[in-house]
């Protein structure tokens, strides 16, 4: 079974990783935008769940040991071709031209929680797991279409506390600040309300990309514009 797979439910497309921890890499993000690719060709889909199949982890972030890896071998061009590879799959999601729910069924961390908030909207499980932003406790800046990106999806005055804390929040936390739609009580209820939700639009997809498109802008030129600054000298981490 490749590591990211989709199917329909109805006109609903579900994008299942399916990789553990579903860490991500170039491969990783290779993955998910042909993915991307190929729902977004099927002009019959409404609406995209992106799911995970471990039940313990929706993604834990980027695959710390694969950049280590590559910073030890000098293979730093792999290293940036995957920085722009995971901003292509950011702009795919932000800009598909149809809902885009995320159903977080366990830990989603770092860059996973910012897969999570490039998402239309957002389900959580309450029984398990924790959405948590680390990198101020592991040496990582973020990039500036990672800031704005989250800032669509996480109030300022929360984003603040978990941005500059590190702290992870439960789906009851989540709801109450109004970051994710629902929490879910267990996994069954969650994939439910996904895909209920999901299945209640049905919208043009000419507009609903076009909306997208213009509510967006800021983010997108944050990345195309700002992010090559960091990028392209890798400055990743900051040691002191």
């Amino acid at each position: 079974m490749p590591m990211i797979h989709w199917e329909k439910s109805e006109s609903v497309a579900m994008i299942y990783m399916d990789n553990g921890e579903n860490r991500q890499n170039l491969e990783f993000a290779e993955a998910l935008n042909s993915v991307l690719d190929e729902v977004e060709a099927d002009s019959t889909v409404t609406a995209v769940v992106l799911a995970s199949k471990s039940a313990k982890f929706w993604s834990l972030g980027v695959d710390v040991e694969w950049i280590g890896n590559r910073m030890q071998n000098q293979s730093f061009n792999e290293i940036k071709a995957f920085m722009y590879r995971m901003n292509d799959v950011f702009k795919k999601v932000l800009l598909f031209p149809a809902p885009v729910i995320a159903a977080i069924n366990g830990h989603t961390f770092g860059n996973g929680a910012i897969l999570a908030c490039a998402c239309d909207f957002r389900f959580m499980k309450a029984d398990r797991g924790y959405f948590c932003l680390p990198e101020v406790d592991l040496g990582i800046p973020f990039l500036p279409g990672m800031i704005e990106m989250i800032k669509k999806a996480i109030p300022q005055y929360k984003l603040n506390e978990l941005k500059l804390t590190g702290k992870r929040a439960g789906a009851a936390e989540l709801e109450a600040h109004h970051v994710i739609e629902k929490a879910s009580p267990d996994q069954d209820a969650l994939m439910e309300d996904a895909l209920t939700f999901a299945k209640g639009f049905n919208k043009k997809r000419g507009i609903f990309g076009e909306h997208k498109k213009r509510m967006y802008k800021p983010i997108i030129h944050a990345m195309d514009h700002d992010d090559p600054e960091f990028i392209e000298p890798l400055f990743l981490f900051v040691t002191d």
